[in-house]
C-alpha cells in the first residue's frame, strides 16, 4: 500500500498550515510557481525541487522530508503477530482503512470506524463467528463512518464509543477507564486537529503478548499527518503527546495507508522534529 502522502503533499501541507506564501516557497524549492503546482499536486517533480531547503522554510525535518523524496516506507507489518487483528480497506474515490479486532476465545469483536462499505467486516464477523459488541468511532469525517447505518441494522445491539462532544454522555469514553473486549483492552486519548472529535484508541492485552495497537484515524499517516488547516499547532502537539509517547514498538493503524509504528514515525515523519 502507498503512503497516503507523497512529498508534494506532505510540502503543500506545511505551507498551508505554516501560512507560507508561494513565492517564498517557489524561491526555496528553486522552481516557478507552475512547477510548484504540479510538485505539490502528484510529487513527481521531486527532482528538480529543492526538497531539503523547502523543507527547511516550512518547519518540517529536512532530513526526513528528503528520505521520503527518495522513496521511504515503513516496514511492512505482519498482522498475524496479533491474534486477531485485520484491515479492511474499501474505496470509493479514495481508499479509507477500517480495523476488526477480537478476542481468539470469547469471539467477542470490536469494529474500529466502519469505510465506506461493511460487506467485508460483515464477511469476517460470519467467518469466524464473532460477536461485534463494539464499534469505536475515530472522528466523524464521511469516509470513516459511511456504513455506520449498516452497521447498526444489521448489529443493533452494537455499543458506540467515539470523542464527539455531540455524542450521548454514555457513547463518550474517557482516558484511563478502557473498554473490554473479551481479554482485550482499549483505552482512548483525544487527539483533536484535524478534526474537533478526534480520538486515537490503544488496544492492549493481546494473546501472544503483541505490542499495543494504536488506532489513530486520520491524526497521523505513515510518514505525514492529517490536514489542519486551522490549528496546526494543536494538532502536532497532540499527536506529540498522545501518540508519539506510546512505546516505540507501538503498532500505528492509520485510516488511510500503510501500517507503521511509533519507532518508524519518530525516525521519519518530516512533520515531527
Amino acid at each position: 500500500m502507498p503512503l497516503e502522502d507523497h512529498i508534494g503533499d506532505i510540502c503543500r501541507k506545511a505551507r498551508v498550515q505554516t501560512k507560507t506564501s508561494m513565492a517564498l516557497a517557489m524561491a526555496a524549492a528553486g522552481v516557478d510557481e507552475s512547477s510548484l503546482h504540479a510538485f505539490e499536486t502528484d510529487g513527481m517533480a521531486a527532482a528538480s525541487v529543492d526538497v531539503v531547503v523547502l523543507a527547511d522554510l516550512l518547519g518540517l525535518d529536512a532530513s526526513k522530508a528528503e528520505g521520503v523524496a527518495r522513496g521511504w516506507e515503513p516496514a511492512s507489518v505482519d498482522l498475524a503477530a496479533w491474534r486477531e487483528l485485520r484491515m479492511v480497506t474499501t474505496a470509493e474515490g479514495f481508499e479509507v482503512n477500517s480495523f476488526l479486532a477480537w478476542d481468539p476465545d470469547t469471539r467477542e469483536a470490536a469494529l474500529f470506524d466502519t469505510g465506506w462499505f461493511a460487506d467485508d467486516i460483515f464477511k469476517l464477523i460470519d467467518d469466524h463467528g464473532l460477536d461485534l459488541q463494539h464499534l469505536f468511532i475515530t472522528h466523524m469525517h464521511g469516509d470513516h463512518v459511511a456504513a455506520l447505518g449498516a452497521v447498526r441494522k444489521r448489529h443493533p445491539e452494537v455499543q458506540l464509543h467515539s470523542g464527539s462532544a455531540h455524542a450521548p454522555a454514555a457513547q463518550r469514553m474517557v482516558r484511563g477507564e478502557p473498554v473490554a473486549v473479551g481479554g482485550l483492552r482499549v483505552d482512548v486519548r483525544l487527539t483533536p486537529g484535524h478534526a474537533e472529535d478526534g480520538v486515537t484508541f490503544v488496544i492492549a492485552g493481546w494473546a501472544g503478548g503483541a505490542s499495543s495497537v494504536a488506532v489513530v484515524g486520520d491524526a497521523i499517516f505513515a510518514g505525514s499527518m492529517g490536514k489542519d488547516f486551522n490549528t496546526p499547532e494543536l494538532a502536532q502537539r497532540k499527536i506529540r503527546e498522545e501518540i508519539l509517547s506510546l512505546p516505540p514498538e507501538t503498532l500505528v493503524c492509520p485510516g488511510h495507508g500503510p501500517l507503521t509504528t511509533i519507532a518508524e514515525e519518530l525516525e521519519n515523519n518530516p512533520f515531527f522534529h
